[in-house]
């Protein structure tokens, strides 16, 4: 769903009519049993027999609520922050965190509904899990899988529709320009209201590559049974390393419609997408963008468009099968040391200290020093263990160049993960400029990254390391350290 546009590709034969037939009676019978109506939620996580729950979410919880912030970022906006406008993907909504695009439907469903203003101006909701470490285990099987009912909509009603259950690689956190080549597992993608789903793999480089950017290697079919916008279908996406090769394999319904192997690839294009942390896994309802636009052979949405028709998420979950342990069961980094650590006035990071003291930074002397520490103030804590949560770093940094004009100040963090003094880590965000008026601002990551090397792993008696400088202009400025300047570390 990142940085492409999709094109419909043939999906697998159809079988014949009496097979179709009979895989419509199997499922009837299956909801009988079950007592679920096929247009309502379950109300848990089913039980998968041989595999082991890593993860999950069944959205349960009151009407208008949204979902569980330990567990979903809300994206907003038009982009992440210093990434491809528009998502990358032409569609033109705004995501937002309003529960009248997104909240829980208090009847333990997940519910995203585009909307249109009198103006014309659509928006709508996207969601991504905070852990990002979603991978196969060595020798074992990685499921991700959600119940999900498409929006209900048909027809020139439904042009522009794009709904996408999908995971991408982790190192696109913060990056933003290095898809394709993380990897991109489109679990389920429908459009247009069309009663079909697609499965596709990218990868690479674009235009072109292994998985033939911009369109990725894909198959698709209708949905069993009922429609795809009729009823809730379960949608599953397995990375088997089990075997050699290692496969990818696409359901819907418990029916395979998509593989594909490792032997298919190069070495290299197979390591990028799979030798990092994992994948984070997403939900939006998008409108307009390249593979709308691919399917219909026109630009969507239209003026016959209707707004608020929504996705009903029942379920998310991941499981692991086999192998060294997975997603579940990373192996035990020891107890957990706090996450929010404070900048302190004697150069360490931890509790708040009482009172506010200041840091002064140093003048650029006019120089330009952007993404270079220049008698930076140093932070630094040790002993830091936790396993990775798959999000981000967070910080928040009040500072002050009072009436010095065109100043700047920047900051670095660097994660040494075992603390032998190799940092696997480093992030450089953009530098800030304060305005020339006395007062505190707030200098936080939503600036973007400059650059990052490197990937975030579980800290084990690890090292952080946090560098503070003026990247610009000719004048000090201040830094408030002792309980008010603060960093987030991605672990727990």
């Amino acid at each position: 769903m990142t940085v492409h546009t999709s094109r419909p590709r043939p999906g697998p034969r159809a079988g014949r009519a009496g097979q179709a037939a009979l895989a419509a009676v199997v499922m009837l019978l299956a909801l009988l049993a079950s007592g679920l109506s096929a247009t309502e939620a379950r109300g848990d996580v089913p039980p998968a027999d041989g595999w082991d729950l890593a993860w999950s979410d069944d959205f349960e919880g009151p009407g208008g609520q949204p979902p569980a912030a330990d567990r979903w970022i809300i994206d907003q906006g038009h982009s992440y922050p210093g990434g491809p406008p528009n998502w990358g993907t032409g569609e033109i909504q705004r995501y937002t965190d309003s529960p009248d695009n997104l909240a829980l439907d208090g009847r333990g469903n997940l519910r995203i509904t585009p909307r249109r203003d009198a103006a014309g101006n659509w928006t709508s909701a996207r969601v991504e899990t905070r852990r990002a470490d979603f991978k196969a285990p060595e020798g074992g099987t990685l499921r991700i899988e959600g119940r999900i009912r498409v929006p209900d909509v048909t027809g020139p009603a439904a042009l522009g529709y794009w709904s996408a259950f999908w995971a991408l690689g982790s190192p696109y956190r913060g990056e933003y320009w290095n898809w394709p080549s993380i990897g991109e597992f489109d679990i389920m993608e429908n459009v247009n209201g069309m009663n079909r789903v697609w499965g596709v793999l990218h990868c690479g480089v674009a235009p072109g590559g292994p998985c033939d950017e911009n369109n990725g290697l894909g198959a698709s079919r209708p949905c069993p049974g009922a429609s795809c916008q009729a009823a809730f279908h379960t949608y599953r996406f397995e990375w088997d390393r089990s075997s050699s090769p290692s496969e990818l394999r696409w359901y819907v319904d418990d029916q395979l419609y998509h593989r594909l192997t490792e032997d298919q690839f190069d070495a290299a294009t197979w390591s990028d997408m799979t030798d990092h942390a994992g994948y984070f896994i997403l939900l939006n309802v998008a409108m307009g963008g390249g593979f709308p636009d691919g399917v219909a052979g026109h630009a969507t949405p239209t003026a016959a468009t209707e707004p608020g028709h929504s996705m009903l998420v029942d379920y998310v979950a991941v499981w692991t099968r086999g192998g060294d342990g997975g997603p579940g069961d990373p192996g035990d980094p020891g107890e957990p040391t706090p996450s929010t650590r404070y900048l302190r006035s004697d150069g360490t990071l931890g509790e708040a200290a009482p009172g506010t003291t200041t840091a002064t930074l140093a003048s650029a002397g006019g120089a330009n020093y952007d993404g270079t520490p220049h008698r930076p103030r140093t932070f630094t804590a040790t002993g830091v263990t936790g396993r990775y949560t798959g999000g981000r770093t967070a910080f928040d940094l009040l500072v002050d160049a009072g009436t010095n004009v065109a100043v700047g100040q920047q900051v670095r963090v660097s994660y040494d993960r075992t603390g032998d003094g190799s940092w696997e880590r480093t992030e450089t965000y953009r530098y800030f400029a304060t305005d020339p008026a006395p007062g505190y601002e707030h200098y936080t990551q939503e600036r973007g990254l400059r650059s990052a090397t490197g990937d975030h792993g579980d800290m084990r008696g690890g090292t952080v390391r946090v560098e503070v400088w003026n990247a610009i202009g000719d004048g000090p400025s201040t830094l408030a350290t002792g309980d008010r300047s603060l960093l987030r570390l991605p672990f727990g």
